[in-house]
């Protein structure tokens, strides 16, 4: 099992030695798709474990498992080497990934979360080291992966004092009240127009997953949550969070809910709650359901 306890000081202490990583919020960023990549190829593992058939969007070279993997053979790329692969190879080839109106979510997000993401490390030295503490996470592990949700939490709390990345973070404290509050059924649905880095949906899924009880409420369970994120950092933040919470297909979507007018809804865009938060410049911070 991976050393949880030191996980986020071991990121900071060496990231804090690249010249290209400037303030909390790019550190966080430049963290954030890396465990997007490490996570989602923990989920590819699964998915291949139950179908068979399973091919994978991304091409075999740019996988996690492929060229992050450090085997401790002496083989692994770094330096330049690597600095050149991520930046003229992974990233390109992500960005660009085949996707259309019939690629299933579980595939898409991949195009989506990179659409916008920056590699700030100039260091590839440094670069391996960190990609090599992020490699030793066990997500097959049960323990290791809920624990980790718990690291994962506290990343996403650092976004409080990294200027003003801090508005599209909510105190889990007044996410999970507010989930408890509402009191959510199997069978209803929530949406988040501004999710941000998904705490609202994340504290409905904890508190519905309570009521779990049958093959059919889970599906129901995995189907009762919809958001929207207009900035790609929470976005790519988002929906890691959604697959560390096992939503396999999270129905979240990169793109500005208010670009949508009113009058296009219908009788099947309707939600049994409306759970996000209101920012105004006038008011600051308020919650509303």
């Amino acid at each position: 099992m991976a050393n949880l306890s030191g996980f986020v000081k071991r990121l900071r202490d060496i990231m804090r030695n690249d010249a290209g990583i400037n303030g909390d919020a790019q550190r966080i960023e430049q963290i954030a798709w890396m465990l997007f990549l490490k996570v989602y190829d923990a989920k590819e593992q699964d998915w291949e474990w139950d179908d068979e058939s399973y091919v994978s969007i991304i091409p075999e070279e740019c996988r996690w498992a492929n060229w992050a993997h450090d085997d401790r053979s002496g083989t692994a790329m770094t330096g330049e080497r690597l600095l050149d692969f991520v930046n003229n190879s992974l990233f390109p080839t992500l960005k660009k990934l085949p996707v259309d109106a019939s690629t299933p979510i579980k595939k898409a997000i991949v195009q989506t979360t990179f659409a916008d993401a920056n590699n700030y490390m100039k260091d590839g030295v440094l670069l391996r080291q960190v990609i090599n503490v992020i490699d030793e996470l066990d997500l097959s592990d049960y323990e290791e992966s809920h624990a980790f949700g718990e690291i994962y939490e506290s990343i996403l709390k650092e976004l409080q004092s990294a200027g003003s990345a801090g508005e599209f973070y909510t105190p889990r404290a007044v996410t999970e009240f507010m989930a408890q509050r509402i009191d959510p059924q199997i069978g209803e649905r929530m949406a988040d127009f501004a999710c941000g880095t998904g705490g609202f949906i994340t504290s409905w899924l904890s508190e519905l997953k309570k009521k779990v009880q049958t093959t059919d409420d889970t599906e129901a369970w995995g189907q009762s949550v919809y958001g929207i994120e207009k900035k790609q950092f929470p976005y790519m933040l988002c929906i890691t969070n959604m697959l560390l919470h096992d939503l396999d297909v999270p129905q979240v979507f990169h793109d500005n809910s208010l670009l949508r007018d009113v009058l296009d809804y219908t009788e099947d865009d309707r939600f049994d709650v409306i759970l996000m938060k209101i920012w105004s410049p006038v008011w600051k911070e308020t919650e509303a359901a």
